[in-house]
């Protein structure tokens, strides 16, 4: 990691473009035994001892320390696994830190057009502003830490389908005038839908004892 400044500056914010970024490696096969004993060994000890103080430090590093190094661990382990799901919350929360107003106006839209309890499940209030959408998020990841792990990758999954309906709708209201905003809106939409599978699979797997 770079920001060597940290102290008096507060790091570069990443784009949503990170759902797209991928780290090399040398050795794929040590690189996946690191990614699952790291997500293994941390998850075990803040479970043993979940002080707030490690909480906090844990749902808060990507503003203090940006993502490079957690993708060092995490970004190439598959979507279906311990690592995986810690990789695709912390993308999510920072996604949501990064552009808040966005975030909120998409989900706003999107519990207009979705017919389903995802907004239930996600838990946002309503309205759900900005500063709202930041502390559902970082309740979420403080979830997987101390409290059921299974229920928060729940919430999480949720959260992304009402953002996939947002995305989508809010793609098709651009699609005449700003064609470039409603690709890239269309392709989060796709993005995010594959994360709330992920993340529901991982969901399911966690509650059977089998997510590695």
């Amino acid at each position: 990691m770079s920001d060597d400044s940290r102290d008096f500056h507060k790091p570069v914010r990443r784009p949503a473009e990170l759902f797209d970024r991928r780290f090399a490696a040398e050795d794929p096969a040590e690189i996946s035994r690191v990614a699952h004993s790291t997500a293994h060994a941390l998850l075990a000890r803040v479970r043993e001892d979940p002080s707030g103080e490690v909480v906090d430090r844990l749902v808060a590093f990507t503003d203090e320390h940006g993502i490079d190094d957690i993708a060092e661990l995490w970004s190439r382990s598959p979507s279906r696994s311990l690592p995986g799901a810690l990789w695709r919350l912390y993308l999510l929360q920072l996604m949501i830190h990064d552009d808040a107003p966005t975030a909120a106006l998409i989900y706003q839209r999107g519990r207009a057009e979705l017919s389903s309890a995802d907004e239930v499940v996600a838990g946002a209030p309503n309205p759900a502003g900005p500063d709202e959408l930041v502390a559902l998020v970082d309740t979420i990841l403080r979830g997987l830490f101390e409290g059921d792990f299974a229920v928060a990758l729940d919430r999480a999954a949720a959260f992304c389908r009402v953002q996939v309906a947002g995305s989508i709708h809010l793609a098709d209201d651009y699609e005449p005038t700003e064609p470039e905003r409603a690709s890239a809106l269309t392709t989060r939409a796709l993005r995010l839908a594959d994360y709330a599978s992920d993340l529901t699979a991982c969901a399911a797997l966690w509650r059977r004892d089998a997510l590695t």
